[in-house]
């Protein structure tokens, strides 16, 4: 078995077997020709299968340690398929800080079809009992949280709902397989938005589900067939790029993530750093356990409430004010106004007062320069 470092440059395979390739050939044929009726070489039509794809799927798949991986279109078509396996009356309990897409797909388009939709604390057991509806058939797991930042115990998590019969998702997608392997503390499933980390390069916009689980795998490998949300050829080619470097490319975040988190916390114009690699984060202890690293996200809340909030987000220059996370350039958000505006009024709304930052791996030194001239103008306007 190969350590991580060598299956993100090789998890795909070895070179083509006809041509010698060292990368996977881009395939754009949307049809493939069959020796006889219903005999063919493993691909027919595209959205069943198609070679550039596949190797993505072995790829992922074994940067998670999962037997069964799944490329789709989108982060949120992955997850469509996830929560297609539930039925109408069956309920998912949630984290009550999680993407607010994942919020809107779950509440707006399937809550409507009969699915019930529940939120609570997931980083506490005894909060999840007190929550937890009798219909609930799965977990869906947020760890690190998005944006808040939260560390969810995936190993008790995991075991507390299979004692109650219920499947467990797990959103890696901020800490990615580099940091952190869902199924080997006991969740089903992990779900992937690989526009972000996995792709990194803010060129691509994809998903990916993962599992061990033969009878899972074969239904989430069902829905993507029949609705057809896959990732085109060449999407997969690029994603599939960007996992060659991705444990290059996460040592770096973290380092430079560690570095911002601490001059932040620094300066008087920030209220409160979130990061999980801050010995004072109350999810510390955890993420120290189940990560590697700490991942390149940091959030603060502003002294100065929106408006800081607002002036920091639109006062950087390397750091680029743009939805999106997890690729090689800097970028910062206000989650309330921007990624999170569909739980704006909600019980799962976002404080006013938060910027997100996705920490690139940029100089630290200019990131911090340049965060500091932002902040100094927040302070002083």
């Amino acid at each position: 078995m190969n350590e991580f470092e060598t299956d993100c440059v090789h998890g795909a395979g070895g070179p083509d077997p006809l041509t010698g390739a060292v990368v996977p050939n881009i395939s754009l044929s949307s049809t493939f020709a069959q020796d006889a009726v219903g005999k063919h070489s493993g691909f027919e039509y595209s959205r069943s299968g198609n070679p550039t794809r596949a190797s993505l799927e072995r790829h992922v798949a074994a940067l998670e340690g999962a037997d069964f991986g799944f490329a789709f279109s989108s982060g949120l078509a992955a997850e469509d398929a996830v929560l297609r396996m539930l039925a109408p009356g069956d309920a998912v309990l949630m984290s009550d800080d999680a993407y607010g897409g994942t919020f809107r797909l779950a509440r707006q388009v399937h809550a409507p079809a009969g699915l019930g939709v529940e939120t609570t604390d997931l980083t506490d057991l005894d909060v999840i009992a007190a929550a937890w509806p009798d219909d609930t058939r799965m977990v869906w797991i947020e760890t690190p949280t998005n944006p808040l930042l939260r560390i969810v115990d995936i190993e008790a998590v995991s075991a507390f709902a299979h004692e109650r019969d219920a499947l467990v998702v797990v959103d890696n997608t901020f800490a990615t397989p580099a940091l952190q392997r869902p199924l080997a503390l006991g969740a089903d499933l992990v779900v992937h938005s690989s526009t972000k980390y996995l792709g990194g390069h803010s060129d691509v916009v994809g998903g990916f589900v993962a599992t061990n689980d033969t009878e899972v795998g074969a239904r989430v490998g069902f829905v993507q067939n029949a609705a057809g949300a896959v990732p085109g050829p060449f999407d997969s080619y690029l994603v599939h790029r960007g996992c060659r470097t991705l444990h290059l490319r996460m040592e770096r975040h973290c380092e430079n993530a560690a570095v911002v988190a601490e001059m932040l916390a620094a300066h008087p114009a920030v209220a409160t750093v979130l990061w999980p690699g801050d010995p004072d984060h109350p999810g510390h202890a955890v993420a120290a356990r189940q990560m590697s690293g700490f991942g390149g996200m940091v959030s603060v809340r502003m002294n100065g409430g929106v408006d800081a909030a607002r002036s920091l987000c639109e006062s950087t220059q390397l750091f680029t004010l743009a939805e999106s996370l997890g690729a090689v350039e800097s970028l910062i958000e206000h989650p309330g106004l921007m990624t999170h505006s569909s739980v704006s009024g909600t019980a799962n709304e976002v404080p006013d007062d938060l910027v997100r930052l996705s920490v690139g791996i940029e100089s630290a030194s200019d990131l911090v320069a340049d965060l500091e001239q932002a902040l100094d103008t927040v302070e002083t306007g």
